[in-house]
């Protein structure tokens, strides 16, 4: 006898209840205990109808009366698809929830009672004892007066709904492993333990077309429920032993076709597996003794499998006909799901590759270099558009790049890569770093161009970039800016804060919009630590750009002269972007050392005859100061002689003559006033002209030509 007083005719749960009638006896509240004659009555009742064709249930109802503490007082549940659900009075309601909905459909729940407005029609899992899942359509209704709480209606449509529950879960993710976990929960619905393993080479992102079935590698990818397992069970990450990955791809691919197979009972398991050790990977307990492996298959010609889903259950419950086309039809539907993450991940793979190629290696006499690169969370859409590069130039200066190509995924990885070759290239050439941005800036609207585009649908606009230039010996930095966050100096004292830029739009900014790009130079004395990087660094909902960038300077004032500057750089990274960000996070620290007072030498002399005299007797003098070999002065002599030549002839203007030693020989530089370009051209033995830059080339390992604002500096090298 139902303990429970009556509802109100009036009330929705009595009016939910009458529709019941046809498939079981209305009230009873849940855990009640029931005469015999009762139970009788349950046992007579009309089943709900089957389809004949495939045997599934139709939708079977269910209520559940709450108070207004969201407590259970009376229920509705009988239907046997509903069985495992402890929906029992007196406890609450969201105990038949998945932890991860409690706080929706708690404010759902909520709000239909202070505003008495329904929630209809909600797709909703409720979680069994046994820690399966079901899925159904849940309707919030309030109660009718004089009654107060609510009345929650279930359909439980227990395969078509949830196999439409399920596609929708599993494919809210491009990580494999989330992917496959999503998969393997929804096939706990038939069965008490669900694995999915994948062939190595989706782990990997590789294509897994052309194999032969003998060499197929499988790594458990999920497994539920989640619990201790024996020792000896392949949990997810682990490798299947050689001889179940073989099995299991012999099973499925009977024919070359792949099949649905099934195993009924744990004889049948042990006789089809052979090795005890393989049963005691592949067989999760005793309970569990029947499987059944469905193959994850992409179409095609031939059809590829990306791996195995397994549905392990007991022997006294065997699977149905319909179940296995259920299972077949999910697990098909979402394959494509599982092949997605495995091309997400190839990209990722490629493009994280690419961005740590591009990252600084290692640091030189004049200046260290230390960096941090640290990506998104795997659920995003790739890997960002940051990079950071440092390199020596030919003339003895070091370039400083960092940028931030809009977008995430392969268009902003190969976009970033351009811009990142073409900029060491145009450095490298001699180019200042606003002439270097200058062509940046054309590259990247020739990229946005539909038909030269990197990628369709990819736009690279608004990236931004900030290039800087350190020249050890006079310790001073040359900077231009294309719309990036502004640099962090620290001074040798202590004392820091970002150098004052002025913003610029960035990168492929229309026309109308276009403005030219400011050169900044400011002194690097040795001891100066000049950070760069990206927003992902410094930006936090919480708090301005400004202040995050202020935050950057105090955690940087903080690095020591004689920290490691790697270490220094993964603690800045670390206090200021503890856990994983939305965006990448980007650092380059460089610290500047230079070159020893007695290491350079530089002379001024007036653009005159005797010039070339006056450079040749001040070099002497100083490369036996420094002792030098005989043959080296000799040929550094005659090649600052013909330079200094080639500066009074064809330039005006005071003439610099630099020499620099360095531990790999001599720099040699001449500077003028001139601003044609100096070329080596073909020519004869006796022709007059050319002829210092012909000595030049064959006295010398590197030569070239980099500009200034007053003119040109002609630089060689020549090994010591």
């Amino acid at each position: 006898m139902d303990s429970t007083p009556s509802p109100s005719p009036s009330s929705a749960f009595d009016l939910v209840s009458r529709a019941l009638g046809r498939y079981f006896p209305r009230g009873g509240a849940a855990g009640d205990a029931r005469p015999a004659d009762a139970r009788g009555d349950r046992n007579r009742r009309r089943r709900p109808p089957e389809d004949p064709a495939t045997g599934r249930q139709e939708e079977i109802l269910g209520a559940v009366n709450l108070d207004r503490d969201l407590i259970i007082t009376r229920c509705n549940l009988d239907a046997p698809v509903f069985a495992g659900l402890e929906a029992v009075a007196g406890r609450p309601f969201v105990g038949l929830l998945p932890p991860g909905d409690v706080p929706t459909v708690t404010r759902r729940l909520r709000q239909v009672l202070e505003t008495g407005e329904a929630h209809v029609a909600r797709i909703q899992r409720l979680r069994r004892g046994d820690g399966s899942e079901l899925v159904v359509s849940m309707s919030i209704l309030p109660a009718a007066a004089p009654e107060e709480g609510l009345t929650v209606s279930l359909i439980a449509m227990a395969r078509r709904l949830h196999l439409y529950a399920a596609e929708t879960a599993i494919g809210t993710s491009l990580d494999i492993g989330e992917t496959a976990q999503s998969l393997a929960e929804s096939l706990l619905a038939w069965g008490d333990v669900a694995a999915v393993d994948l062939d190595f080479g989706v782990w990997t992102g590789e294509g897994v077309t052309g194999r032969s079935k003998g060499r197929i590698r499988l790594r458990r990818a999920a497994l539920v429920p989640d619990r201790a397992w024996p020792e000896g069970y392949v949990t997810p990450g682990e490798d299947l032993p050689a001889d179940a990955s073989r099995l299991l791809a012999q099973a499925v691919l009977r024919d070359d076709a792949p099949q649905t197979i099934v195993i009924p009972d744990r004889e049948a398991v042990e006789r089809v597996l052979g090795s005890p050790r393989v049963v005691r990977a592949l067989v999760p307990g005793d309970r569990s003794a029947g499987v059944a492996c469905v193959p994850l298959v992409l179409d095609g010609t031939p059809p590829v499998v990306l791996g195995v889903a397994e549905v392990w259950r007991r022997a006294d419950s065997p699977f149905r006909d319909s179940e296995l086309l259920d299972l077949q039809e999910l697990v098909a539907r979402t394959a494509h799901h599982v092949d997605l993450a495995r091309q997400h991940q190839r990209e990722h793979t490629q493009v994280l590759a690419l961005q740590r190629r591009l990252l600084p290696r290692t640091s030189g006499d004049t200046i260290e270099i230390a960096s941090v690169y640290q990506p998104a969370t795997p659920d995003s859409a790739g890997v960002g558009g940051d990079w950071v590069n440092s390199f020596p130039l030919p003339d003895g200066r070091t370039a400083l790049v960092v940028g931030d190509v809009v977008g995430h995924g392969l268009g902003a990885a190969a976009t970033m890569g351009q811009l990142s070759m073409e900029a060491r290239a145009l450095l490298s050439a001699g180019l200042a770093p606003d002439e270097v941005l200058e062509h940046l800036d054309e590259t990247v609207s020739l990229l946005d161009d539909a038909d030269s585009g990197l990628t369709v649908g990819y736009s690279a606009l608004g990236s931004t970039c900030c290039i800087a230039l350190y020249d050890p010996v006079s310790h001073r930095v040359t900077l231009s800016s294309a719309g990036h966050l502004p640099p962090v100096l620290v001074a040798p004292d202590g004392r820091a804060g970002p150098l004052e830029l002025r913003t610029h739009p960035g990168l492929g900014a229309e026309f109308a919009l276009r403005e030219p790009f400011d050169v900044h130079t400011f002194s690097a004395p040795p001891g100066s630590l000049l950070a760069l990087y990206t927003d992902g660094l410094v930006e936090d909902p919480a708090v301005s750009i400004d202040e995050g960038i202020g935050r950057l300077a105090d955690v940087v004032s903080t690095v020591h002269p004689w920290d490691t500057l790697q270490r220094a750089a993964r603690h800045v990274v670390s206090t200021l972007a503890p856990a994983r960000q939305r965006d990448d996070v980007t650092l380059l620290l460089a610290r500047m050392i230079g070159y020893r007072k007695g290491d350079t030498a530089t002379w001024r002399l007036p653009a005159r005859d005797d010039a070339p005299a006056r450079a040749r007797a001040q070099v002497s003098v100083l490369l036996r100061q420094w002792r030098t070999r005989d043959d080296t002065r000799d040929d550094v002599v005659l090649l600052i002689s013909e330079l200094v030549t080639n500066a009074v002839r064809f330039a005006t203007g005071p003439i610099t003559v630099r020499l620099i030693r360095s531990g790999h020989g001599l720099l040699c530089e001449v500077g003028d006033t001139g601003s044609g370009r100096p070329r080596l051209r073909r020519g004869g033995l006796l022709d007059d002209d050319g002829r210092g830059l012909h000595i030049a080339h064959r006295l010398t390992t590197r030569w070239g030509v980099r500009w200034t604002d007053t003119g040109k500096v002609v630089w060689a090298k020549v090994a010591r």
